[in-house]
């Protein structure tokens, strides 16, 4: 099966503005992806998600696009489709670094695989190790009032497991003992700094934190030096998650080596498919777990990172359930068919590959030009 085409599509997406996310990165209120359609001879087409919020990625759709254009398609059109591998290589040795990008081209082409084999990718990626997987809410960096309340609402819809954002402003712990106050005692909750601390000052706030119950602390200082998130690690009595220090499997080898994590935060979007199911088989080699975290994927992304919780069993989602929320957050996912997502739970699509097909209204919508 050869790759005739790459075709891509830039979408523009708002988010609702009642749940927008405000971190220390700054807000993500719409989503500037690239959608992508990998075309083969004998007319299947995969589905691809790059999730390029230029902030967080590096990366925007314009860039996407260009890369995709000018390295990636050149690369693989007139190539074997089904051999992913041998495909990410080869986008590797086309251009360096830009991994998100590469990651949306791979994710057309496990849709392309599940298509082919007529089997849902959960099956293609050794099948089921669980039926339903839990998520958590993520709560923006607002003020105190506003995070509780949306603390109530996402209570209202079932989430026992929700996470704040932190590091944004001398609120954090007020927002945090706010939260607690408005869901009480029995839900779990979890805070994330995006990076946002000096080491000194994430020892310092989250033991301030630490009476109002929280049970992770989510990429706590900047990705710089791992060994700063090792000694936040070891001054403070608090599973770490790796989140923006973890891109590759050397990233998971020597975040494991630092002993600087008790958990990988696994992205599709910035390792890809086959990368995220290595890393997760190096946490669990180390005795660490994973889940799954989000960057407001539309559906396509959404669909992959469910079939990849439901397959992995390094993904303890019933531990820390995942970020899949997409449902939430937008009006649309841009799928002719909503997602088996419900309240905090999400199951698998069973039709073949990502189990999704794109609704091109909402495209026509949402697409801009670049």
């Amino acid at each position: 099966m050869k790759i005739r085409q790459i075709e891509t599509i830039p979408v523009s997406v708002p988010i609702r503005s009642e749940v927008a996310i405000t971190s220390s990165l700054g807000s993500h209120t719409h989503s500037p992806f690239l959608l992508v359609k990998v075309h083969t001879e004998e007319g299947l087409v995969g589905l691809g998600e790059v999730s390029s919020t230029a902030r967080w990625s590096g990366e925007d759709h314009a860039t996407a696009q260009r890369v995709i254009r000018e390295y990636l398609a050149p690369a693989l059109i007139g190539r074997e489709a089904l051999d992913i591998e041998a495909a990410v290589r080869k986008m590797g040795r086309a251009l360096a670094r830009n991994p998100f990008t590469k990651a949306g081209v791979e994710l057309a082409l496990w849709d392309l695989l599940g298509k082919a084999a007529n089997l849902p990718l959960y099956r293609l990626l050794g099948g089921a190790v669980r039926e339903v997987v839990p998520l958590k809410f993520s709560i923006s960096g607002a003020s105190p009032a506003k995070a509780a309340e949306l603390a109530r609402w996402a209570l209202e819809r079932g989430f026992k497991t929700m996470k704040v954002k932190v590091a944004v402003g001398p609120e954090d712990v007020a927002r945090v003992r706010a939260i607690r106050k408005a869901i009480g005692d029995d839900i779990r909750l979890g805070v994330d700094a995006n990076g946002g601390w000096s080491p000194r000052e994430a020892v310092q706030t989250l033991r301030q934190m630490l009476p109002y119950r929280i049970y992770f602390a989510e990429q706590p200082v900047a990705p710089l030096d791992i060994n700063w998130m090792a000694d936040v690690r070891r001054q403070v009595e608090l599973p770490v998650m790796a989140d923006e220090s973890l891109y590759s499997l050397q990233d998971a080898m020597a975040l494991a080596r630092s002993s600087a994590a008790d958990m990988f935060s696994l992205y599709i979007g910035k390792s890809g498919l086959t990368a995220a199911r290595k890393i997760a088989a190096v946490a669990e080699s180390a005795g660490l777990i994973c889940t799954i975290g989000s960057n407001m994927e539309l559906g396509v992304a959404q669909a992959a990172m469910i079939h990849l919780a439901i397959a992995t069993p390094a993904i303890d989602a019933e531990t820390i359930p995942c970020d899949i929320l997409s449902h939430l957050f937008y009006d649309t996912n841009l799928l002719t068919e909503p997602l088996p997502v419900s309240g905090a739970e999400a199951r698998a699509p069973q039709k073949p590959g990502l189990g999704v097909e794109l609704d091109e209204a909402s495209i026509r919508r949402y697409r801009v030009d670049i």
